[in-house]
């Protein structure tokens, strides 16, 4: 089996994407893993100016000037959403396996004029996909999630059978690919307290969630379990939350520095660092490596294991 290319896009310039890439590509372990193209800018500041052996560089030559870190703004998030599309067209064209993306600012790509939600979205977007799942991976556990980067007080409207059916789907090949998990067994939490108490806490549990684990007639799919004791519970491959922060709590809870965010049902591979840019800490070489090393590593396991299980 041939070693991956990996194309890492560099995320929001003042943040500390290429920094934490800088490192995690000067590690022997990490580079040897695979073929390695990063996409991004060459700003001049010490920090973030990547220059490793056997590492290509694509400077996009977006930003002229030296970036000051810490600082969101327009210019810097119209910069982090054409690494993402520059990537995209490469991987598309055949040039790479794998795309790992750093940490973007939300609010500044949206300042730029591009409607963006989320990493995920985008490129889902950009694949013209409509089916496609945000699985969280950590040390210990594994998480997808049905609704993703909506408001709280709209997570009840945005469940229907169908999507939670689907990301049940997802969830049950994504294993299977990616993870070679053969008969995966896999968690459905509720929504409500205590899964509703038989439906006096609500009834999500018992018209949408309960009839979405019948209708996909999957073995080995359990649940609607509590969520609040659901996640320490073993003998599952991986849980399904129904929204953002009932699932990534309880990942990052179990080691938050080892996190990775991986979307299922793009044409290739894409994982992402579980935190966001730091901006409080960015440009002061004291960010840590470790979750852009283990979004590196997933994606090269995870392209192996797709090859086998393919």
């Amino acid at each position: 089996m041939k070693s991956p290319r990996i194309f890492i896009a560099l995320g929001d310039p003042a943040g500390i994407g290429a920094e934490i890439t800088y490192k995690a590509l000067i590690d022997p372990s990490i580079r040897c893993l695979g073929e390695f193209i990063v996409i991004g800018d060459k700003t001049g500041n010490k920090i973030d100016n990547i220059k490793v052996p056997g590492v290509r560089f694509i400077d996009l030559g977006f930003i002229k000037n030296k970036v000051k870190f810490g600082q969101a703004c327009a210019f810097y998030g119209k910069a982090s959403a054409n690494y993402l599309i520059r990537a995209h067209q490469m991987i598309k064209a055949g040039y790479a396996d794998c795309l790992v993306t750093a940490p973007v600012n939300k609010a500044a790509i949206n300042e730029s004029g591009i409607k963006f939600s989320g990493q995920t979205e985008f490129l889902a977007g950009l694949s013209r996909v409509d089916k496609f799942l945000m699985l969280v991976v950590g040390p210990k556990i594994r998480v997808s999630l049905v609704t993703r980067h909506i408001p709280l007080n709209k997570v009840s409207l945005n469940l229907n059978v169908n999507n939670i059916c689907e990301t049940i789907k997802l969830t049950n090949f994504g294993l299977k690919k990616y993870f070679s998990v053969k008969d995966p067994q896999i968690a459905i939490c509720g929504l409500n307290p205590h899964a509703s108490d038989n439906g006096i806490l609500g009834d999500e549990e018992r018209f949408i969630i309960k009839p979405a684990i019948k209708k996909c007639k999957i073995k080995g799919v359990s649940g609607p379990y509590p969520a609040d004791s659901l996640f320490y519970r073993k003998g599952f491959d991986a849980f399904v939350a129904m929204y953002h922060d009932q699932g990534l709590i309880p990942v990052k809870s179990f080691g938050m520095a080892k996190v990775v965010n991986m979307t299922i049902g793009l044409p290739f591979i894409r994982t992402s660092p579980g935190h966001g840019t730091a901006f409080e800490i960015a440009g002061k070489n004291i960010a840590d490596p470790a979750s852009m090393k283990e979004a590196i590593k997933l994606a090269v396991s995870s392209y192996k294991n797709s090859y086998v299980n393919s």
